[in-house]
């Protein structure tokens, strides 16, 4: 990828956690915020919203760095197992097992006495169908065996950037982080193999602009569909 690629892949993967925090937050804490609008406190909505944004910032950025990481875990991956069946059929393990662990852990640690365990279903449901739809997404725009490794990012990779909300427990800003990975993930996702087309014909274009282009080996072609 181009660094102005790399550039836009930042700056727009930061306006949709920035956003989707704005968004989420003022539905989750509804009924903190809700005077500021009955009452039209104007600054007060004002000075909440940037607040908001700025966290959205901030989880944008936990977002990038957890998905850049997979995708050197996923080259490294690719190469140990040599096989991408293989790969991702070690990567679907792991799903599974980052699913058990998000219900069975969070209800041991948090549930009261004679609690249902019902409801520690409901987050992890959540995070799998989201997961499974952007997942089809990728499979649609890219191959099959996209689809696996997208699923992993979506579960286990957001799951990890989760955790520092998941160890307090605290309900709106469970939702409100998990909601803004999950955007920023997506859009991560379904974003990336397009930068990454255009960042190669750029470097054709340039490669033929300078003259070069006789004696590239990118002459001519346009990267392979990738696995993720």
């Amino acid at each position: 990828m181009t660094s102005r690629n790399w550039v836009r892949l930042f700056m727009t993967t930061s306006l949709t956690g920035g956003l989707t925090t704005a968004i989420v937050g003022f539905i989750v804490r509804w009924k903190e915020f809700q005077p500021y609008f009955t009452e039209f406190r104007i600054m007060d909505i004002l000075s909440t919203t940037i607040w908001l944004i700025v966290m959205g910032f901030l989880f944008s950025v936990i977002s990038q760095m957890g998905f850049f990481a997979y995708l050197t875990v996923h080259r490294f991956g690719l190469g140990i197992f040599k096989s991408v069946s293989l790969w991702n059929a070690v990567q679907s393990v792991l799903i599974l097992f980052a699913l058990f662990d998000l219900v069975y852990l969070r209800y041991v640690n948090f549930a009261k006495s004679g609690e249902s365990i019902f409801p520690y279903f409901l987050p992890a449901v959540v995070l799998l169908l989201v997961g499974l739809i952007v997942s089809w997404f990728k499979v649609k725009q890219t191959n099959p065996s996209a689809f696996i490794p997208a699923l992993f990012v979506m579960v286990v990779v957001t799951l990890v950037e989760w955790v520092p909300v998941l160890r307090v427990n605290e309900r709106s800003w469970l939702y409100l982080m998990m909601f803004s990975l999950m955007a920023c993930n997506a859009y991560q996702l379904l974003i990336l193999h397009k930068l990454n087309s255009q960042s190669e014909k750029d470097r054709q274009k340039r490669s033929h602009q300078s003259g070069s282009n006789k004696d590239n080996p990118l002459k001519g072609k346009i990267n392979k569909r990738p696995s993720i």
